[in-house]
């Protein structure tokens, strides 16, 4: 684990930042922005978090965080010269497998949509919808950075299951809340 006993290095001050490997890079680099949505969006699960989630949500969140930092690891320490970087957290089939078996639950338990929805709803949800854009925005610049550049093979299938997760978390949070989903009026 890095120990930071400085928070400022005065090293970006030129508009660079090092990736895990030690390679300075601009901030608008593909990668880096790649990850600071991924941090942006682990941000959002916190902020989702503090709004008092039910207690099934609020016991899976955590381990989405943490799987995001792992995800964000493994963008962080880029394949270079041919060679992986070993011992890097990063993301395995099993997450994937374990965000599909989750939406199977939760969306066992709010039922088929039956129409599109408006982000909104209670707080929680509300937050977990931005949650969800955050990360669809995260998975648009994890697929230009794929298509530059070698990434993990389980990087898309996660960020796109998780999507698909904080969407389904959003109408279970409401269910439980005992609040409406507010459904979109096409003669709006």
């Amino acid at each position: 684990m890095p120990k930071l006993t400085k928070i400022y290095t005065r090293t970006g001050d030129d508009g660079t930042t090092a990736l895990g490997t030690r390679t300075r890079v601009s901030k608008a680099n593909l990668r880096v922005r790649a990850f600071g949505d991924v941090d942006e969006l682990n941000s959002l699960l916190g902020l989702a978090l503090a709004a008092e989630l039910c207690a099934e949500l609020a016991a899976e969140i955590p381990k989405i965080q943490h799987e995001l930092f792992n995800l964000g690891s493994e963008l962080a320490f880029p394949a270079e010269g041919g060679t992986e970087v070993a011992l890097v957290p990063g993301i395995a089939s099993h997450h994937v497998e374990n965000l599909e078996q989750l939406i199977d639950e939760l969306n066992a338990s709010v039922g088929p949509l039956e129409n599109f929805i408006l982000p909104g709803g209670s707080p929680g949800a509300a937050h977990l919808q931005v949650a969800r854009a955050v990360c669809r925005r995260a998975e648009r610049n994890i697929v230009a950075l794929a298509q530059e550049e070698n990434i993990g093979e389980q990087l898309l299938r996660y960020m796109n299951r998780l999507s698909d997760t904080l969407f389904v978390m959003a109408r279970f949070e409401n269910k439980a809340r005992e609040v409406e989903e507010p459904i979109w009026n096409t003669l709006a």
